[in-house]
């Protein structure tokens, strides 16, 4: 059975996200039915990783089996016209059968935009946080350059999870602004659940002053989610791309 890689695209607003939910529409449910409707055949789509209800992706990455010989050509052909309009598949792939788009990722790049102006927007307004008080940015990169690195990530994860692993190795952590727009980018190997916008919550208020940069240290010691910052809202997060090991 063909292993089937797909790179997908969508809008996260109106779904309850990747994950498959009893009376709720998701992601994966959507995939799913679409490739019920092409190939009359059920099977399991898995993403890279599970986004939370209302984030969005330019490159999540999905992956199944399936006993179909079609080209990659096909198989985008065929989504793109059974998919709603708020799912897309940007490329399809054809893998060997090692691989899996959860197991095999090696790392994965997420955005956050926040528009930092006093009147709110009404294009982006869900695709960022609007924040009305002035966010200084150097105090948020010196926060986020404390963050690379392997860390136990337990001050920086939702709750509810079956999680066993709280170490994660941050590679990248960066705050740009232009104009009005903040987006902050953070690449890791993997990510807990909530991780990125629990630390973008805490990057803000460091941003207002009601933390300071040194707290970074204590909220990382203390592996207790309640030293960190608020939980960002879901629709500023956005899913860039994932990267595989030599078998992509």
């Amino acid at each position: 059975m063909p292993t089937v890689k797909l790179i997908l695209e969508y809008d996260g607003t109106n779904y309850a996200g990747w994950q498959r939910q009893p009376d709720q529409p998701t992601i994966q449910e959507a995939v799913e039915s679409a490739l019920y409707l092409l190939t009359q055949s059920h099977a399991s789509v898995i993403a890279a990783g599970r986004t939370d209800a209302g984030v969005h992706a330019l490159g999540q990455v999905a992956s199944f089996r399936i006993n179909k010989a079609w080209t990659a050509a096909e198989w985008i052909r065929g989504f793109n016209a059974r998919l709603p309009k708020d799912i897309a598949v940007r490329s399809a792939a054809i893998m060997p059968d090692e691989f899996h788009a959860r197991y095999a990722a090696r790392g994965k790049l997420y955005e956050y935009r926040i528009v930092n102006r006093p009147e709110r927007p009404a294009v982006a307004r869900t695709y960022s946080w609007h924040i009305g008080p002035f966010l200084k940015i150097e105090p948020m990169i010196q926060a986020g350059n404390a963050l690379i690195g392997s860390h136990d990530f337990s001050s920086f994860e939702g709750t509810l999870t079956d999680n066993e692993d709280p170490m994660c190795n941050i590679q990248q952590l960066t705050v740009t602004r232009q104009d009005d727009r903040l987006n902050i980018h953070i690449y890791a190997d993997r990510f807990l659940k909530h991780m990125v916008r629990n630390i973008v919550g805490t990057l803000v208020e460091i941003g207002h002053g009601k933390r300071s940069v040194m707290n970074i240290s204590e909220i990382l010691a203390a592996r207790d989610r309640r030293r960190a910052g608020r939980t960002a809202p879901p629709q500023g997060l956005f899913l860039v791309k994932v990267d595989y090991a030599t078998i992509s």
